[in-house]
């Protein structure tokens, strides 16, 4: 059983929702999951998870601060330890939705595995994008079950 850490920053509550949906979908395929909130989620959860989701709103074009200190905070305790690691990502937005490519960056220089693209969710999540989120969920509790028995 794969252990699935979805971490996430939200001050309207939208992205928390967010991340609920993806935990669902995670839990619904068999995964362990853990639900934090960036600010206090600590390198420990990062290094014991098998796949991790990140959420954050769109703030100025980029994620949001309490995301950013969680990257800032983990990187180097974690360097190289975490390389390969699946991931995904779901910003939520108000009509932006430019700082997908600051959370793919940050991912990038961790070096975890992107096995999704990052969801856009304008808002609130609605219907569509719930059933979105727990199938990205569901995708990396897959992908970290298959990593776990490599």
């Amino acid at each position: 059983m794969a252990k699935i850490l979805v971490i996430y920053h939200s001050q309207g509550g939208n992205t928390k929702s967010a991340a609920k949906f993806v935990a669902q979908g995670a839990q619904a395929a068999g995964s362990r999951v853990e639900l934090r909130e960036a600010e206090k989620a600590k390198s420990k959860d990062l290094l014991e998870c098998d796949g991790v989701a990140f959420g954050s709103p769109d703030y100025f074009n980029y994620i949001a601060g309490g995301l950013k200190d969680f990257f800032d905070r983990t990187f180097y305790p974690t360097q190289e330890k975490v390389a390969g690691k699946p991931y995904v990502a779901f910003i939520t937005h108000g009509g932006g939705g430019k700082a997908k490519g600051s959370i793919e960056l940050l991912c990038r220089i961790f070096k975890f595995k992107k096995i999704a693209e990052t969801l856009l969710i304008k808002q609130r999540p609605d219907s569509a994008a719930i059933i979105q989120l727990k199938e990205l969920g569901k995708k990396l509790a897959e992908e970290s079950t298959e990593k776990n028995h490599e």
